[in-house]
């Protein structure tokens, strides 16, 4: 390969970056030294369904990644009250603070508590360092007082008298009025080195408020990836303008009480279906629609609100209706159910059944053609079909899901995924008929995962039409990898009475993941060592009171939606899982539910966690065991090969 004539351009285009024998030895030096560096620690998180404040404070605290570094340090020379202090703190620091210097009238009480305070913090700051290079902290480093932590953290050889210099130090940015400022900027670089990376196995959106403010941190957040749940899709495919997503975006949020986060989150303008829903269903029996708040929701709105979830159900039920018939190969007709309904009896036929329904009052369905949207509804559905295609905050959103995200990642050998790989009863891959292109297993999300892009960037208004259909498929289709059940039975729910017809049954994989020959097989079929990698999974919420265990195959799936979504706690029993990943091993970690931002500012509350250990490393794992390490190695084996091309005289070096 030395003598192939585009490796040897290659070799010159490496050595306009490395223009000397010197620099090639020190970079290979320097990229040596950092495979022998322990592995970053890395977060895993799903289905956080707009918990903002939970999601937060997980964050914050990297599921125990702080409390763990904080007992670390400190030992036993620290009090358990002194450990939960600093832990706020460095949660919270802005916060904390303003309390602190709220309470303590007494400056000099006040200095000595900074003074304190900025060593601790120091101490915690030189632990969560050490396993980086000085380069990569630096670059970590807050700007406004970059120099002022370098110093602080680096030990000082040439210097006698160390605590001296470095008291001297805290002392003045006492002095100058800057140790709030100090310890802020600590907080925030010990919460920042904790983690090295961050991965959200899907569903961002839906049920909680905060879904927009989650995606403003995740935005800002230093390194993170994204696999898409369904929930995520049906807004990426709303955005994209495709209509019944956005009518299905618009009926959850309803349902839950949360327009308030399109309309104040997001700026999109409700008023065209409010005004339509109070025009058409004042006086239409809306009692089924009933909302699902929360204690902060305004109930003066509660009427209305409930006329506007009507309104953009049916709405919702039309434009489905015209997708699956467009489209016979989604093999959905058995969600077609608007022209099943015989509305003199008030009853509905799904399958050889005829179920009484709860509400049959539909001024818009027209019995002969009950899919067509009325000209008043096709108004509403263009206009809010433009706000949600020009709202700059969303766009940037979901453009920031599409950059960071995929349908799978597969990330240091471990296998990540939202929902399931669809099977049948037997363990095979099930193909779907993608636009012709029959695909199954990672071919499946692939194909999938493209038309979704095209859906959303494709300037052939052909291939964006069949992408945005797509959207909305992976959101809901009965073979969707991000879904996986065989129908959405949001039609059944809001109108029969017997829970039978609810029901929704889960793909094969939910009764085979047990199986190590069916993981081994899907592991294979992704490319991975059946042997020493792991599939990490969310979407279905594992219900610990039913017995439920979120370890499958002895560890070799761990399926971590515990119920972060305050809608599935009841469920669950707990307040989800989140999973640690770190240069020991992997520690899976089971939340109760979290009170507030403010009990735990001003009580020192943490959330309460257990942890259960998956798998601890024979030998602690380095970066030279991670996917960065493998590509370190090729960038040391190219630059040694450009040394010996100087040393050959192959290549002249430059400047010498």
């Amino acid at each position: 390969m030395d003598n192939n004539f585009e490796y040897r351009v290659y070799l010159k285009s490496l050595s306009k970056q490395f223009p000397t024998i010197a620099d090639a030895a020190t970079e290979i030096i320097n990229l040596q030294a950092i495979l022998s560096l322990p592995k970053g620690t890395e977060h895993f998180l799903t289905d956080i369904h707009g918990e903002y404040e939970q999601f937060n404070h997980v964050l914050k605290n990297g599921s125990g990644s702080v409390r763990r570094k904080i007992d670390e340090e400190f030992g036993n020379t620290l009090s358990v009250k002194d450990k939960r202090s600093l832990a706020t703190l460095i949660y919270y620091p802005q916060e904390k603070l303003e309390l602190v210097c709220q309470e303590e009238a007494d400056q000099d009480v006040l200095e000595d508590w900074f003074k304190i305070t900025i060593h601790r913090l120091v101490q915690m700051t030189k632990r969560v360092s050490s396993k980086y290079t000085r380069s990569k902290v630096r670059k970590a480093l807050p700007h406004d007082f970059s120099y002022v932590i370098e110093e602080l953290i680096t030990e000082k050889e040439e210097i006698q008298d160390k605590e001296l210099y470095y008291n001297e130090i805290i002392n003045t940015i006492i002095r100058i009025g800057r140790a709030p400022e100090c310890i802020i900027a600590l907080c925030n670089l010990i919460q920042r080195l904790v983690i090295d990376h961050l991965h959200i196995v899907g569903d961002i959106y839906d049920r909680g408020k905060g879904p927009h403010v989650i995606m403003d941190t995740l935005s800002a957040y230093h390194s993170v990836d994204i696999q898409w749940g369904n929930h995520d899709i049906v807004w990426m495919g709303a955005a994209s303008g495709q209509t019944a997503c956005m009518a299905t975006v618009l009926r959850i949020s309803a349902r839950y009480g949360n327009l308030d986060t399109l309309e104040e989150g997001y700026g999109i303008n409700l008023i065209p279906l409010a005004t339509f829903a109070l025009k058409t269903y004042e006086n239409s029996d809306c009692s089924v629609f009933s909302i699902k708040y929360g204690a902060d929701y305004d109930v003066k709105d509660l009427k209305l609100d409930m006329m506007m979830h009507k309104a953009i159900a049916i709405i919702q039920f039309k434009l489905e209706g015209q997708l699956i018939l467009t489209h016979p190969e989604y093999h959905m007709d058995d969600r077609l159910l608007l022209d099943k309904i015989d509305f003199e009896k008030g009853t509905v036929r799904i399958g050889d059944k005829e179920y009484e329904m709860l509400d049959s009052d539909f001024p818009t369905v027209d019995p002969k053609d009950p899919y067509r949207l009325t000209a008043e509804e096709e108004q509403v559905v263009e206009r809010l079909r433009h706000a949600f295609v020009h709202c700059e905050k969303l766009q940037k959103h979901v453009r920031f899901l599409f950059a960071k995200g995929s349908m799978y990642k597969i990330f240091n050998s471990n296998l990540l995924y939202h929902g399931c790989v669809p099977m049948d009863e037997d363990g095979n891959f099930e193909q779907i008929n993608v636009y012709g292109k029959l695909c199954s297993g990672k071919k499946l999300y692939e194909v999938l995962e493209t038309y979704a892009r095209k859906g959303y960037y494709s300037q052939d208004k052909e291939e964006r039409r069949k992408g945005r259909d797509t959207l909305w498929y992976i959101w809901a289709g009965p073979k969707s990898p991000v879904f996986g059940k065989d129908k959405m039975a949001t039609f059944e729910r809001y109108f029969i009475a017997d829970k039978e017809t609810h029901k929704e049954t889960k793909n094969a994989y939910y009764r085979l993941y047990d199986n190590e020959e069916i993981l081994n097989k899907i592991l294979r079929e992704f490319g991975l060592d059946e042997h020493r990698s792991h599939i990490i999974n969310g979407h279905v919420p594992v219900e610990i009171k039913r017995g439920e265990t979120p370890i499958k195959c002895n560890g070799k799936l761990l399926i971590i939606d515990g119920g972060f979504s305050k809608a599935y706690q009841g469920k669950t029993g707990i307040a989800g899982y989140t999973l640690v990943a770190n240069s020991h091993g992997m520690n899976l970690v089971e939340h109760r539910p979290f009170v507030s931002a403010e009990d735990a500012i001003r009580n020192e509350t943490d959330m309460v966690s257990d942890n259960i250990l998956i798998e601890t490393a024979k030998r602690r794992i380095l970066v030279a065991d991670t996917d960065i390490g493998r590509e370190l190695k090729e960038s040391i084996g190219h630059l040694e090969k450009l040394l010996n091309a100087y040393r050959d005289g192959i290549l002249i070096e430059k400047g010498i």
